[in-house]
């Protein structure tokens, strides 16, 4: 069930381009997108296919969320409980549906989805999971960024890793607002999976 403004085949306001209207690059981008073994959530039907329409910016993102998401050393708990969080402060329904199921494939708990779904306490959690969830929820819930959970990320990562221990949030936060600006359907849900801010 999808509103009316919204491309069946896409997922969002934009239909998918063409393979044999892309270039070389746009090509090889929209193949491996279409892959089921390339490692995407979404494949086409995710940012990576609202992307295509500038396969040159296309070809400039892909690795830096490649390197974010699996090779900075944060841990894929780390990377889906960012990701959780930005999405729900965000109120971003597509992420939100696309990762909560990752989530639960990397063995986070049922109780930690529904702590960040909504906004419940996570003083009772693992501290190393509280820390990335209430990181997440001073930068883009309060928007500031407590000096109580600035030193626990800086001490939980060290120094040589604290950029990368918040770049899940901020690259969830600019990945985000593709799918966001261009009203991008949470896939398979007659409900948006998250409640109302």
């Amino acid at each position: 069930m999808y509103p009316q403004d919204v491309d069946r085949e896409s997922g969002c306001r934009l239909p998918l381009p063409r393979r044999e209207q892309l270039d070389d690059v746009g090509q090889r981008i929209y193949d491996d997108l279409a892959d089921p073994k390339s490692g995407t959530i979404r494949g086409l039907r995710g940012p990576g296919g609202i992307l295509l329409h500038s396969p040159e910016l296309s070809r400039r993102t892909r690795p830096l969320n490649r390197y974010l998401r699996h090779e900075a050393g944060l841990g894929a708990r780390v990377r889906e409980l960012a990701i959780l969080t930005t999405a729900r402060e965000l109120n971003r329904q597509f992420e939100w549906a696309a990762h909560e199921p990752e989530a639960i494939r990397e063995c986070i708990s049922l109780e930690i989805i529904e702590v960040i779904k909504h906004r419940r306490d996570s003083s009772g959690l693992d501290a190393a999971d509280a820390i990335v969830i209430e990181l997440g929820r001073e930068i883009f819930g309060a928007r500031r960024d407590d000096v109580r959970y600035f030193r626990a990320s800086f001490t939980a990562v060290r120094p040589s890793g604290f950029g990368r221990s918040r770049s899940p949030h901020g690259q969830l936060c600019r990945h985000s607002r593709t799918p966001d600006r261009l009203r991008h359907a949470a896939r398979s849900r007659s409900a948006p999976p998250l409640p109302p801010l």
